[in-house]
């Protein structure tokens, strides 16, 4: 047990009376309502989806007519066909050869390479003129899968998923 000295303040009754008995200044945050366009444009600019925006961005079609697409298909090839592309299958594209072509004369609007590190291969996605895509069967399998997870995190209104 401790004594106090008369000439000594108390300190611990000054502690719990300073800070003990105040309470925290609780605020409350308005909920921030975000439109749907802002939410796919915000899940779309995670990193994990650097190529898919790439893509999107290029195939000249409004956010909401992409969203629809996106909610009502499966695939890849049926995203694209929703939104009036064809997608053409080649076995090979050569990336350097197709930056010759770029413009309308060419006939590629844009060349969007995807560089796997896991397997050493470069996918190569090609946005032409005539709403054609053009690509490998690699590049069909990349997106599917990409598509899918920004389906999933599109379409989990109780969260963010990560």
């Amino acid at each position: 047990m401790t004594a106090l000295l008369p000439d000594k303040p108390d300190h611990t009754n000054y502690f719990r009376q300073q800070f003990m008995t105040k309470k925290p200044i609780v605020t409350a945050r308005s909920p921030v309502i975000e439109s749907e366009q802002q939410r796919f444009e915000r899940i779309l600019s995670r990193d994990q989806f650097k190529p898919l925006k790439a893509i999107l961005g290029n195939l000249d079609r409004v956010v909401m007519a992409m969203q629809e697409a996106i909610i009502t298909t499966n695939s890849y090839r049926n995203f694209l066909d929703k939104l009036g592309y064809r997608l053409t299958l080649v076995k090979q594209i050569h990336e350097q050869d197709c930056y010759l072509r770029l413009g309308q004369a060419g006939g590629i609007r844009a060349v969007l390479p995807v560089h796997d590190i896991a397997t050493y291969s470069t996918m190569v996605m090609l946005v032409n003129f005539d709403s054609t895509v053009s690509t490998t069967p690699n590049a069909v399998d990349f997106y599917d899968v990409q598509l899918a997870q920004f389906k999933v995190q599109l379409m989990n209104k109780s969260g963010d998923a990560p």
